[in-house]
């Protein structure tokens, strides 16, 4: 598989890329050589048997459904982990189909009713999962499962029923912001602005750290005036003493800006004025950290998360910004030192980092040692 139309008169075998569309063609359609950005695609039968079909006159166009259907897929490929943890990838609807059989053998384990909800949420069958969460809401189930069969009935345009279940759940999660949070998505669809209103600052009241509820609340003033105004609210609300000490609104600020060049440096004004709040809050470091590097200040990525490496035993995102601007600078030294440290983190997503940074810092070296070696060679 390919992108672009095959070209025998290509000397390089090379097919010129033109859109996002797929083909299908016998070898024979490549007689300079494959293309070096090809996927070799052998399409199998039923018992294993080659699917010749048509493919042998030439190129022949397909649509996706097609294209899964020969790689042996029932449905889009999607990737899930098997149980040893190792990614693989199956059809949608044989995963639904599993997850389905599976939740229908034992309806009083919840857990499989859940898994397979979360998964038809995953994929926008709302009607399907709202059936589904519904059997567990009746069979006792907690707050997530109500706020899930809320959130599936909103996506359906239930109003009344979402709205009925969502207060239903935001009883259940007193100390959760995101019943209060769908609610006011609600609400907005409804064009109940107070409401929505209402709702959104509930749930900032509720957990004031909550960078959704707070960009939430921008993109509501915003679309009721204009940036400056949003900004002028966040920025008032956010300094209310109960709010004072919390890095989440400029956490939300920042990240209207910090996709363009152009605003990047609003945007990272921003993120300091939220560290500035919480020095040593992970997500502001990360969002600060982040930028310097999309700015290329190496210095500044590595000056601001040096005193940091005590938290990144327990985020890898931390880690990984950090570990990037040292790699980009050279500073071995350090990567040592820090893979080091995280090898002993008891956090495994941490660990795991550590061992394959490990093994591409150990690879870039002995490339480098190779061609010293081949350059040392050539020169006697």
């Amino acid at each position: 598989m390919t992108q672009g139309t095959p070209n025998s008169d290509n000397a390089q075998g090379d097919v010129p890329i033109q859109g996002g569309a797929a083909i299908l063609a016998p070898i024979t359609a490549f007689p300079n050589g494959v293309p070096a950005h090809a996927m070799v695609l052998i399409p199998l039968g039923p018992k294993g048997e080659e699917v010749h079909k048509d493919i042998v006159k030439g190129p022949v166009a397909l649509q996706m459904e097609e294209v899964w259907k020969l790689l042996g897929f029932n449905g889009p490929a999607v990737q899930v982990q098997d149980a040893e943890g190792r990614p693989i990838a199956i059809g949608l609807e044989d995963l639904l189909g599993g997850l389905e059989k599976h939740w229908t053998e034992s309806q009083d384990d919840l857990n499989r009713g859940r898994i397979y909800a979360q998964e038809l949420m995953k994929y926008d069958r709302h009607a399907k999962a709202e059936a589904v969460l519904a059997k567990i809401v009746a069979r006792g189930g907690d707050g997530e499962d109500w706020l899930g069969l809320g959130v599936a009935q909103l996506a359906q345009e239930k109003f009344e029923k979402a709205e009925a279940t969502l207060r239903g759940a935001q009883n259940l999660m007193k100390d959760s912001p995101y019943p209060s949070l769908h609610l006011a998505k609600l609400h907005g669809a409804k064009k109940e602005k107070d409401k929505e209103r209402a709702a959104v600052e509930h749930a900032i009241q509720i957990q004031s750290g909550n960078v959704d509820a707070w960009a939430y609340l921008y993109n509501f003033h915003k679309e009721q005036s204009d940036e400056a105004t949003a900004i002028k609210k966040i920025e008032e609300l956010g300094d209310a003493p109960v709010n004072a000490k919390t890095a989440a609104p400029y956490v939300a600020l920042q990240s209207f800006f910090a996709g363009d060049d152009a605003t990047r440096d609003k945007a990272i004004a921003f993120a300091k004025k939220g560290l500035d709040r919480s020095p040593n809050d992970p997500v502001a470091l990360i969002v600060l950290s982040a930028l310097y590097g999309q700015a290329n200040k190496l210095d500044e990525v590595i000056k601001l998360l040096a005193p940091h490496e005590a938290t990144m035993q327990q985020d890898v995102r931390l880690a990984n910004n950090y570990f990037e601007a040292l790699f980009q600078a050279r500073d071995l030294n350090r990567i040592t030192a820090l893979l080091n440290k995280l090898a002993t983190s008891p956090n495994r997503e941490v660990k795991q980092f550590a061992i394959e940074r490990s093994r591409a810092v150990s690879q870039m070296l002995a490339q480098q040692q190779a061609a010293l070696a081949a350059a040392a060679s050539d020169a006697k």
